[in-house]
């Protein structure tokens, strides 16, 4: 997906780079208490310390902030993800560690995350589709792990179960952000990535499904290693 081109009057690339980084975390403060269409340029650039008209030296209209963030956001994330990831690991000790640092991640971003989902819907369709596309690119990530373990017959799973596991490994990262007036409540950072990657592992191993074969059988499972089970017995 082609990066949109966010038009700058600055020639000078590194100074580009410096304001944009203020504008982006100026904006992201205010997106999280105010919302992106009850916040102005104007805000935005008196957080970032500079007038209005220096912040349209550096973009061409809101959306272009808007853009900037979700852009910025990704970006990071990834980056501080493949920090902390050991690449000595290998196995379910990979994958556990992957996921592990996925979820820690959104934790040290969640402000931005948020406003990143929350408000992503307002962007134009090229700058929308440049940014899903980023979010395609994450869930490939975690394919890729997948796929590693399926080949050293660590997992079970079918193409369609491969492809859910990783919608459900984004979305308990991103729980951890978009409930956290409860979840954060519930639990501590270290307890909510053992328990995920718990279910994540072994599904919710349920019991006493004699009878019901045709209801619950279920060749994928619960769980990424949860193989067929028509005997009630875990």
């Amino acid at each position: 997906m082609k990066k949109k081109q966010v038009p700058s009057m600055v020639k000078d690339q590194q100074l580009v780079r410096k304001r944009r980084e203020q504008i982006v975390s100026a904006a992201v403060k205010l997106f999280n208490k105010k919302g992106y269409h009850g916040t102005t340029t104007r805000e935005v650039a008196q957080a970032s310390g500079f007038s209005i008209g220096t912040l349209y030296e550096y973009i061409g209209s809101k959306e272009d902030i808007l853009y900037l963030v979700c852009d910025a956001v990704y970006d990071e994330v990834v980056e501080k993800w493949e920090r902390l990831m050991d690449t000595n690991l290998q196995g379910l000790d990979r994958l556990h560690q992957v996921i592990d640092s996925y979820i820690r991640v959104v934790d040290d971003m969640q402000n931005e995350v948020l406003v990143m989902y929350q408000e992503t819907k307002s962007l134009p369709d090229d700058a929308l589709n440049y940014v899903l596309g980023k979010e395609l690119k994450m869930k490939s990530m975690f394919e890729k792990e997948l796929r590693v373990c399926m080949e050293e017959g660590l997992l079970q799973l079918t193409e369609e179960g491969l492809a859910l596991a990783c919608h459900n490994i984004l979305v308990a990262g991103h729980m951890w952000t978009f409930r956290r007036w409860i979840v954060q409540k519930e639990y501590d950072i270290d307890t909510y990535c053992k328990m995920q990657i718990s279910q994540l592992f072994h599904g919710f191993r349920v019991r006493g499904t004699e009878g019901v074969e045709g209801k619950w059988e279920i060749k994928q499972g619960a769980g990424l290693q949860t193989s067929v089970n028509t005997e009630g017995r875990a």
